[in-house]
């Protein structure tokens, strides 16, 4: 099963649209997740366009992406269980709040944004990943999103692109 996984998209804002490098990934993809801060309805709505779509919302989402997406999900895909959520909140690191987020869940995976920083990285069994951003990277050098492949294990990978077109 192929995934691609995105976040923190904040469209629209400027003169940004979908890159052509993620356009393309999500028409090959079984399934996207979308990790919340869409920020419209209307970005819900073209990222449906693309097929099987799995999302949360985020902490600058419409109301109306609000009553879209739940503020949390949990996956059973290929005999894994992945926790979705975007991870704002107080207190604690966003690791953390994601983290704790799915105990009892014990997910494999858990996939989060919030913080616009590409993250892949074990916290005790748990694999946790944030594709960063594939629209809005701030002080990085790199836009992202991310791809994983389930098959008898979770293989998940960045992509990283400088330019929107």
């Amino acid at each position: 099963m192929e995934i691609v996984v995105v976040a923190d998209t904040h469209l629209p804002k400027g003169n940004r649209k979908l890159p052509e490098r993620l356009v393309e990934e999500m028409k090959k993809a079984d399934l996207v997740i979308h990790a919340g801060d869409w920020q419209t309805v209307d970005i819900y709505e073209q990222f449906q366009q693309f097929g099987e779509l799995k999302g949360v919302y985020g902490n600058v989402d419409s109301k109306e992406v609000q009553e879209a997406v739940p503020r949390r999900h949990v996956l059973h895909l290929n005999g894994f269980t992945i926790g979705v959520v975007h991870g704002h909140g107080e207190k604690k690191t966003t690791e953390k709040r994601v983290y704790e987020e799915f105990a009892e869940e014990e997910a494999d995976l858990i996939i989060f944004g919030h913080s616009h920083l590409p993250l892949l990285k074990f916290v005790k069994q748990t694999l946790l990943f944030n594709p960063g951003s594939a629209t809005d990277k701030r002080r990085l050098p790199y836009y992202s999103f991310g791809k994983l492949t389930l098959d008898d294990q979770i293989h998940a990978e960045h992509i990283f692109y400088s330019s929107l077109l």
